[in-house]
């Protein structure tokens, strides 16, 4: 599957006049394909980097992202979406003249929001999305304007890359799949030293497996005698931080 994925990307970068690649905010690093960015520079075309879910990382955080050209963008409250596609003709004007319009290669990890961005940037529903990873199939035309032309594409993971922490957290394996969700929680909250315990409104501890415990209590997640479900709180956190509905300090 994965080999197929790649085809389709290959294929997207040499018909795409633009590449814009994009990266989660809150995992910067963690969201840059290096492969996909050598394919575009070795095939010479511009590319775009397009930070997702921005209204999930404090705005000092994003100031600074030093990779260029980037734009900030979140499709869920459409922010930076005329930003972006200023961008794009701007670049599209400069390196190709006054073409009739441009095709845009939209690249990244499953689940950082590809779809979204493009139903973002149409104005309304084409793309279909869905928070489970991998839901786009194939290649998708998709005519924004009539200047901009998107082609979506099934997310792509790094050839070999086997962190499943890496892949949870991004969204390219489900919260409900992953294989051991109490480890994965404990690297969030090293990771965002308080936070996810704030989040929850739980006493920060230096014993993590304990901070977990505390907020299966507090959402009530308990099995026999009371004794805390350490398991489906973690993946309730995990569910939390997939689906956006936390706002982290990203350091």
């Amino acid at each position: 599957m994965v080999k197929n994925f790649w085809k389709i990307v290959n294929q997207v970068i040499k018909q795409a006049d633009i590449i814009v690649l994009l990266l989660d905010a809150r995992l910067i690093n963690e969201t840059r394909n290096l492969e996909i960015e050598t394919k575009v520079k070795k095939e010479n075309k511009p590319l775009i980097y397009v930070i997702t879910k921005c209204d999930l990382v404090d705005k000092r955080e994003l100031e600074k992202i030093s990779l260029r050209p980037s734009v900030f963008i979140s499709a869920k409250k459409h922010l930076g979406t005329t930003i972006l596609r200023n961008r794009i003709l701007l670049t599209g004007k400069k390196r190709y003249g006054n073409m009739e319009f441009f095709t845009i290669g939209v690249l990244g990890y499953p689940n950082v929001g590809k779809s979204s961005l493009i139903n973002a940037m149409k104005g309304k529903r084409s793309a279909p999305t869905s928070s489970t990873s991998g839901f786009t199939k194939g290649v998708q035309k998709i005519r924004a304007d009539n200047k901009l032309v998107f082609l979506d594409t099934p997310g792509v993971i790094p050839y070999k890359e086997k962190d499943s922490s890496k892949h949870v957290l991004i969204g390219t394996i489900d919260f409900n799949r992953a294989k051991d969700p109490e480890r994965i929680v404990v690297d969030l909250m090293e990771r965002y030293p308080g936070q996810i315990e704030d989040h929850y409104g739980v006493q920060p501890s230096p014993d993590f497996e304990h901070s977990i415990e505390l907020i299966a209590k507090k959402r009530n997640l308990l099995m026999k005698q009371n004794k805390p479900d350490t398991e489906r709180a973690s993946r309730m956190i995990l569910k939390d931080w997939q689906t956006g509905k936390m706002r982290l300090l990203v350091g």
